[in-house]
Formats: C-alpha cells, structure tokens, sequence
C-alpha cells in the first residue's frame, strides 16, 4: 500500500485562495487514486472556519485531525509525531503497513523535517518580486522560511510556469524538482441564468452595465493605474442615453493600509462612477461575473490569475494585464494590455466596450479558455509527482 499525506490545515478562512487550491485538489484527487494508494488528509478540527474533508472519506481516503495551525512554532514537533504515526507498521490491522508514503505540504509554514519524502506547493514570490507588498521583517521572514521549507522538499510544484521561473531565479533548486501544474475554475463558475444575473445586481445595487474587478487592494493589484485609466474612458468615451459609460466596479477583500485607489478615485472626482464593493458573499461570484459588462485584471504579478479564469469560465469578455502568469491563465482570449501603462489599460477598456461584436467574441473565447484547465487535470498531475516521489 503506498500513503500520500495531504496537508490540508491551510483551508480556513485565513487562506481563501489556497483553500480553494486543497479543496479542490483532494476532492478532483480521491476518485483518480488506484488499487493499493491511500490519501490521509489532516485538517485542523480547532479552526471553526477550516474545510472539513470528511465527506470524501471512504476505503482509500481518511481525514485526519490535526489539531495546529501552520503558524504554530509546535507543528515542528506534532506535525512529523503524527507522520510517524500514520506511517508506522501496524501489526494488528488488516490494512498493509505503507510502504514509501509522501508527505504533500500545501503551504511554506510547515515542519521543516517531516521524515518523510515530501511534496511542497510553491504559489507565488511576491514578498520578493514586490517587496513594497510586506514589511521588511516578513521579507526576511519569507525568504528564511522558503529556504527551510525547500530544503525539506524533494520535489516543488508551482501553480505557473511564470512562478516556476521566480522560483529559480530566486534560490538554488534544480530546476528538475520543480514542476508546473496550472490550477482551475471552481465547478460552480458557470454562466449564470438571467434570474441569478438580476438578483445579484439589486443585491448589490449594480446598473445593467459595468467594468467589473475581482481582488484585494494591495499594491501589486494595480488599482490606482485601473482608476486613472478609467478616468481617462469616461472622457474619452462618448455616452449615450441608450449607451452610457459603465461604472467600474471594485470588489474583493480590503487591506486598509492601502486606500490610494479610493483616495485617487476621490480626488479625480469620480463619485459613484467608481464603486468600492468591498468583500462580497462568494456565493455571489458566479452571478457578478456573468453580470459583468468587461472583467477586467490589471495585476503586475499573479501566481497563477484565478479570477481571470473564473471569469472566463462564467461566460464574461475578460481584459488583463500581460505580466508574470496572466497570459498562461488567458491564454489568447482575453484582450491584454501592458499593465504598467495607464493608457494602453484604457485603451483596452475603451475597444471592448466600443464594440458589441468583440465582446460576444471574448465571451466565446473564454469560455473555450476556460474549459482547457480542470481539477482533473491539476490533481492527476500533482498524482504523477507523488507517483514519482514513490519511484524514487
């Protein structure tokens, strides 16, 4: 019998993306496991908000408590204590004892001698790439806690060919221990019915036309440039009583250590042409994209872009910047633009929603988009690197 651990104590509300990454990986994961693979997936019962993998359990899939957070110093003692036991021959059960098991770490806070053959999941370097991002101690923090985890990993993957290539472009890994495996829309993205479609506009008090954008406020998001060259559409743009300029539209979760995009928004004079939604229920995801006008991503740096492709997997005509991962995630369907200029984003704007023709093109294209990444794929993947590690 061969084990794989899943490290699964990273899906809690704290990490919504990666969350979403666990979730989806170890449920696209247990139907493709073959005779004699077991997956253990450890979850933390004391966090109220963590994903509870029990439903998935049957004869090949155990969920297993762990009760520490990956922020608590006490997981390099627990963590490996519960590797052993997990792994440690049993001779009273009829279950075989397992032979070269694997350990699949989910985040970078982790123990950092597991003593077991160990997967780690690399998802961006962002502390490094955009160091204005973090303090300078969680720069150091970062880079340290990288360096340990790497070293205990025996194989990376990355969730884009762009993060493989900060990854060693940053520290000394061989570039042969590190695989790129692209992550997928949720199942639930798909376009929306109309109903769904005018229930979340009156929800969220939207007009029938509107620039959508889908992410927190940090820096490296881009807003202020996303504002300004907005500001520069509605004087560009001619409106019309039939045809007026859409509002643009800004949801997601708020750091407030960041409010240039609200404060320039105010000082342009924007008003409620620019609305700041905050975070919005993510129930409410899949109608807000098929509700949309244009979505619209103007990121510098992703680690893989997941709104673009839930975007696309909802039916909406998607603009985005062409920096670090986007391009992997849009492929050829989305209109992009240079994302450090605030005219060539306005321009972008200005085409799509000019042209009635090219936005039905874009939603066509996105959907194709969006249907060549599935869970599937990811997890028979991330399978053949576990597959691998057992090879060895």
């Amino acid at each position: 019998m061969t084990q794989y651990i899943l490290d699964a104590r990273t899906a809690t509300a704290h990490f919504p993306g990666i969350g979403r990454y666990v979730r989806n990986l170890a449920t696209a994961m247990a139907p493709q496991l073959t005779a004699g693979e077991q997956l253990a997936i450890l979850w933390n019962q004391a966090d109220t908000t963590a994903w509870d993998p029990t439903p998935l359990t049957n004869t090949q899939v155990t969920a297993v408590p762990a009760r520490v957070s990956p922020f608590s110093i006490a997981q390099q003692i627990t963590i490996p204590r519960l590797l052993k036991q997990l792994t440690r021959p049993n001779p009273q059960s009829p279950v075989p004892s397992p032979q070269s098991p694997i350990f699949h770490s989910t985040y970078y806070l982790m123990p950092y001698r597991p003593g077991l053959p160990t997967l780690l999941t690399v998802y961006d370097l962002i502390a490094m790439r955009h160091p204005e991002t973090v303090s300078p101690r969680a720069r150091l923090l970062f880079r340290l806690t990288t360096q340990l985890a790497l070293r205990a990993a025996d194989h990376v993957v990355t969730i884009s060919d762009a993060t493989r290539r900060d990854l060693l472009a940053h520290f000394p890994v061989d570039a042969d221990h590190v695989t790129a495996i692209p992550l997928a829309a949720d199942p639930r993205f798909t376009p929306q019915t109309q109903d769904a479609v005018v229930a979340v506009r009156r929800k969220y008090s939207l007009p029938s036309r509107f620039i959508f954008y889908l992410g927190i406020n940090k820096p490296h998001k881009n807003l202020i440039r996303l504002v300004d060259a907005y500001a520069r559409l509605t004087q560009s743009l001619v409106p019309s009583p039939q045809s007026p300029v859409p509002n643009l539209v800004i949801a997601g979760a708020w750091d407030e250590r960041y409010p240039e995009a609200r404060d320039r928004s105010a000082a342009l004079n924007l008003g409620e042409r620019v609305r700041f939604l905050g975070r919005v229920d993510d129930a409410d995801l899949p109608a807000l994209y098929s509700a949309c006008t244009l979505f619209v991503f103007p990121s510098v740096y992703e680690g893989f872009g997941l709104p673009v492709l839930e975007a696309m997997a909802c039916g909406a005509p998607v603009a985005c910047g062409d920096a670090s991962s986007l391009p992997e995630a849009a492929g050829e369907a989305a209109l992009l633009f240079d994302p450090r200029d605030e005219e060539a984003i306005a321009d972008a704007l200005r085409r799509a929603l000019e042209d009635d023709s090219l936005r039905r093109t874009l939603a066509d294209r996105s959907l194709q988009q969006a249907r060549c990444f599935s869970w599937q794929r990811t997890a028979a993947e991330t399978l053949s690197c576990y597959r691998e590690l057992v090879g060895k």
